[in-house]
């Protein structure tokens, strides 16, 4: 449990506010450090092959411009690509959300640490409006890259996978804490703290809900 709970440890969060395309927005902000070299972690980020072993599974044309879709539902456009330094891509979720363009962006920037590590920084801006926050704040989408950049950092040290940790003792105990952890950055941010502790635990429950006996 160490181990999983130290990569959750090694993350600062943070919520903001963004402006997108189509209107004001809030941000959900992930920054650590890899013990990896730059040019490692960007193809982590882009290979089709290693993307599949930590995100998901992509398809889709993989160039400045291009759209790309995940097994998943998530889609979108690659709106920037600077090799190896900066991507960011359009971040939809199912069918319906094409018609509301401009309402998700997800922007990683990475530089290079002084002794060969990479500091990484990954920035999802929403628009006020998007319907999950009311029920689940920044958590929604937080926790769930909690989870998946927990897998990449498995992936950048031994070549291992992640699959449904959540469903695990230590995985839900990982999403607890995630999900605690981005209370407090909403708290930060300025949220209402009736709101943030309802959410935090709608959250939790989604992630990782009871075990049925």
């Amino acid at each position: 449990m160490k181990d999983v709970l130290d990569e959750l440890a090694a993350a600062q969060r943070a919520m903001g506010k963004g402006s997108l395309p189509a209107g004001e927005a809030y941000t959900i902000e992930v920054r650590r450090r890899y013990d990896a070299q730059i040019d490692d972690l960007w193809d982590a980020l882009t290979s089709p092959e290693r993307l599949r072993r930590w995100l998901r599974p992509v398809s889709g044309d993989l160039r400045l411009g291009g759209k790309f879709e995940l097994d998943g539902g998530e889609h979108g456009e690659i709106l920037q690509c600077e090799a190896p330094r900066l991507l960011k891509v359009s971040w939809l979720y199912g069918p319906d959300a094409d018609a509301w363009p401009g309402t998700s962006e997800v922007e990683v920037r990475l530089a290079p640490g002084p002794t060969g590590d990479t500091e990484f920084e990954l920035i999802h801006a929403a628009v006020l409006e998007e319907p999950l926050f009311p029920t689940y704040g920044p958590g929604a989408g937080g926790v769930g890259w909690d989870l998946a950049l927990l897998a990449l950092a498995r992936l950048l040290a031994d070549g291992e996978t992640t699959d449904h940790i959540e469903k695990s003792p230590e995985g839900r105990e990982f999403v607890r804490r995630s999900a605690a952890a981005w209370g407090q950055a909403h708290l930060a941010a300025g949220g209402d703290p009736e709101h943030v502790a309802s959410a935090v635990e709608a959250t939790t429950k989604f992630y990782a809900p009871e075990p049925q006996s």
